[in-house]
């Protein structure tokens, strides 16, 4: 097991590449990318870095330089033969060649495009432009590299003990909330801690810790890299991204509103099983499903990633029922800001109601609260979203306004065309 304690005080970060492969990403980004890659392969995008904690000066914290080597760095690499051969030949949620040949050869010779960065009041504004199958996937790579980063950055000048009474700590909590959640009954819990890690080392490390304190319990890791390294399932279907970009390029309000149905209509065609999960909250999960085909109501589960997830289960179990369908039957996968207390929680209100599932993410791979002074490596809220598509931009009202992005006049269109009323507000933590 490497010491993490001691890679960081001999600062070898030349062995030590922040990304150190295409595939240190999420598995979902190269489910999204390959159905991209077939359905909208021109579309031209970009994505832009947001930081959400606008009281972290991001431009102050990390040095432009270090930056720098390091997203050229993502820009060298390409897929290894090692791992081409463990996309084209493993199963995935029981399939086996889930990436298509004429994928796999252009992923093969992928090499991601260049970025902008530059620094505007203390915060650094990076963004990617192209085609989409391409600038996609920065998103995590990107994200992982700023979060990394600025952990560097607070731990430079610790000492040799202090970083390992930090790390001791650290391992601690993490065993803890592992011992909390062993005695949990039919739990289903997987790491989907990728983007906001504190750092692939710490992320490997927790996941080691995740599979031998929690044993099947324990169903996998969101990180490709990961996941093949340590020869466990690679978790995730999609995210909040394909909606917002099919609906910036909706040319009027009707296409809008049929955007979201338009992605799982593609969806449906790519995949079946427990790849078939909505992700009903990115213009609104009360109404996607009071106006969704009813076809949908026969996929495997939904994701809930925003507002009270008691809630949006609720909600999900209430559609299930109107549409004939058995709930029990049925997955609700957790991944919005969890920790132990809410994961127990939620557990223990919907077990034999439906099949709970926990995407265990920056509180698992990134939980260093109360461990430095001033709490300097408290996790925070940062995102690498698509803003435009084609030129239009796009937009994300979500269950909590405060997730919300696009430009006020937008949002106030699309709250308009998806009848999306008063909302309640939460806290995004992380």
């Amino acid at each position: 097991m490497v010491d993490i304690a001691a890679r960081v005080h001999n600062h070898q970060w030349k062995i030590d590449p922040i990304v150190r492969s295409l595939i240190d990403t999420d598995f979902y980004k190269l489910l999204m990318c390959q159905s991209v890659h077939r359905n909208n392969p021109d579309t031209q995008v970009t994505f832009s870095l947001i930081n959400r904690a606008k009281h972290i000066k991001l431009a102050e914290l990390v040095d432009e330089g270090e930056l720098r080597e390091q997203l050229d760095h993502i820009r060298s690499l390409s897929l290894t033969r090692g791992e081409s051969t463990w996309l084209r030949g493993n199963t995935f949620y029981g399939k086996r060649q889930m990436f298509r040949p004429e994928f796999m050869e252009w992923f093969e010779q992928l090499r991601l495009p260049d970025y902008h960065l530059e620094k505007r009041d203390g915060q650094y504004e990076l963004t990617f432009e192209g085609t989409w199958p391409e600038v996609m996937m920065w998103e995590i790579p990107a994200l992982a590299v700023i979060m990394e980063l600025r952990g560097r950055a607070v731990l430079r000048d610790m000492g040799r003990f202090e970083l390992q009474v930090l790390y001791a700590r650290a391992m601690a909590r993490v065993w803890e909330k592992t011992e909390a959640l062993r005695g949990l009954d039919g739990l289903r819990i997987a790491d989907f801690g990728t983007r906001r890690r504190h750092s692939y080392l710490w992320q490997d490390w927790c996941v080691q810790g995740m599979m031998e304190g929690l044993g099947k319990k324990f169903v996998g890791t969101s990180n490709c890299r990961i996941a093949m390294k340590r020869d466990i399932e690679a978790i995730g279907t999609k995210a909040h991204e394909l909606p917002m970009v099919y609906a910036a390029l909706a040319k009027d309000d009707a296409t809008l509103k049929q955007a979201p149905y338009d992605v799982l209509s593609d969806w449906h065609v790519e995949h079946d099983g427990n790849l078939r999960v909505m992700l009903p909250d990115t213009y609104g999960t009360q109404g996607f499903l009071d106006r969704a085909p009813d076809w949908l109501a026969s996929w495997t589960g939904i994701r809930i990633d925003s507002g009270d997830p008691a809630t949006g289960a609720e909600i999900a179990i209430d559609w299930w029922k109107s549409r004939g369908e058995d709930p029990t039957k049925k997955m609700v996968i957790f991944s919005d800001g969890l920790d132990v207390d809410k994961i127990i929680e939620l557990q223990k209100q919907f077990a034999g109601r439906v099949k709970p599932s926990f995407g265990w993410g920056t509180m698992l791979t990134n939980d260093f609260r109360g461990l430095t002074p001033n709490d300097a490596l408290a996790p925070f809220s940062m995102v690498c979203k698509a803003v435009a598509a084609n030129g239009r931009p796009t937009v994300k009202l979500s269950d909590n306004p405060n997730k919300a992005m696009g430009p006020a006049s937008e949002i106030a269109r699309y709250k308009k065309v998806f009848e999306v009323g008063d909302q309640d507000t939460f806290e995004v933590i992380v």
